[in-house]
């Protein structure tokens, strides 16, 4: 791999934004303060901010490229591989993919559940971003336990989530919109869901179980896990008692607060903080933020709003850039616990953007390393010196 120096830029080197030069050699950052020496690629960082790469424990926006439309269906290895640019040039260098295991036939299938890890496992050799699988149980899918048991056993899952949105799918069915949204996503006929959704709420008792045995399952593995929209303290309690201690997108406050109250990692979703509020009416992350309720923001259903948040809380003075970066990088990295990652020291892997801050709420991703390698550049005019040999290609975009 080619050792790359990036030169003068204001680099966030613990909590203080330092103008220093760093040098990336094979994959990690092998100094800090560094001069150029036999770098054979050099990058002009000055008037740059120098930020370690974004880590996204939660994100579905893959599914848009494999179902732009309802009932529009294109290839998973195509819909990944546009993926993984998305992911890139929107500053993303780890990135989860949260895959839906349903009950429901169609885009959340345990059919096509099974087809993305596949995919992933497949492809990933070829993505620029260190592409890992988040496998999002709906607790009502019984018949798939077996298959994810097996799954987490045989360490195919990186992180693992328990859902249940069964009590918002017998709310929606109600609501012509959200109704035919949802039976358009399953390909069944309005009359097939109605007796599908009948089918699994008739199993509810069998639920709590299944849950149990799962996660003693993941535990044995070593597997991260996650709740899904805690409602209630009694319910985040339940599921850290079975190890399960991300809290995601907990619902109110004081939910909230009974899993700070005992160091859970607590998620809330980037376009949240980006739009000023939850799309759903729940609870505003800004607010949890500023109360430090709030360890990972995740990008959730849309890229580009991990990096278009931590500015927003800058510009808004919810948090210094500095503290507001760590919601998107550090704090991610930590709870999903990959120590090797999510800041900027000498050591570490060598995930680093490279950000024109000039315009206030529109930052400019000029650069992304990941892994060591320049994988996005977005102006050429920053290279020093030309690039190593040829088969050590540039992606530009």
């Amino acid at each position: 791999m080619t050792d790359i120096i990036l030169e003068g830029g204001r680099a966030l080197i613990g909590t203080e934004f330092v103008e220093t030069s760093l040098l990336v050699s094979g994959t990690d950052i092998a100094r800090i303060d560094a001069s150029r020496g036999r770098a054979r690629l050099a990058i002009d960082a000055r008037n740059l901010l120098v930020l370690p790469g974004i880590v996204d424990l939660h994100g579905d926006a893959f599914e848009r490229q494999m179902m732009p439309r309802a009932g529009v269906d294109f290839p998973i290895d195509v819909a990944l591989a546009d993926s993984d640019r998305q992911a890139i040039s929107n500053g993303i260098t780890t990135v989860f993919h949260a895959t839906t295991c349903s009950w429901e036939p169609g885009l959340r299938s345990a059919d096509n559940a099974r087809s993305l890890m596949e995919a992933i496992e497949r492809q990933r050799p070829q993505f620029a971003a260190d592409t890992r699988l988040h496998l999002r149980h709906e607790t009502y899918n019984l018949d798939a336990e077996a298959e994810i048991s097996q799954w987490l056993s045989e360490g195919r899952v990186d992180l693992f989530a328990f859902n249940d949105h069964m009590d918002g799918v017998v709310a929606d069915i109600s609501n012509p919109r959200k109704r035919n949204r949802m039976v358009e996503r399953t390909g069944l006929s309005s009359e097939d869901f109605d007796r599908l959704v009948g089918r699994v709420i008739a199993r509810a008792a069998d639920v709590p179980a299944s849950v149990s045995r799962l996660a003693a399952v993941a535990r044995a593995a070593e597997v991260q896990m996650l709740s899904h929209d805690d409602a209630t303290p009694a319910m985040r309690t339940d599921y850290r008692a079975m190890g399960a201690t991300i809290a995601e997108f907990p619902i109110n406050e004081e939910t909230a607060r009974a899993a700070a109250s005992h160091g859970d990692a607590i998620v809330y979703g980037a376009p949240n903080v980006v739009r000023g509020g939850s799309h759903t009416g729940w609870t505003k992350a800004s607010d949890m933020i500023e109360k430090g309720l709030c360890s990972v923001l995740a990008s959730d259903y849309y890229y580009p709003a991990q990096l278009l948040a931590a500015f927003r809380l800058a510009a808004d003075d919810v948090l210094p850039l500095a503290q507001a970066w760590h919601l998107v990088s550090a704090g991610p990295a930590r709870a999903t616990g990959l120590t090797d990652r999510g800041i900027l020291a000498e050591g570490r892997r060598a995930d680093i953007l490279l950000i024109d801050d000039s315009v206030k709420l529109r930052p400019r991703l000029i650069a992304v390393i990941s892994g060591g390698k320049l994988v996005h550049l977005t102006d050429a005019t920053r290279l020093l010196t030309a690039v190593a040999a040829p088969h050590e290609a540039v992606v530009a975009a």
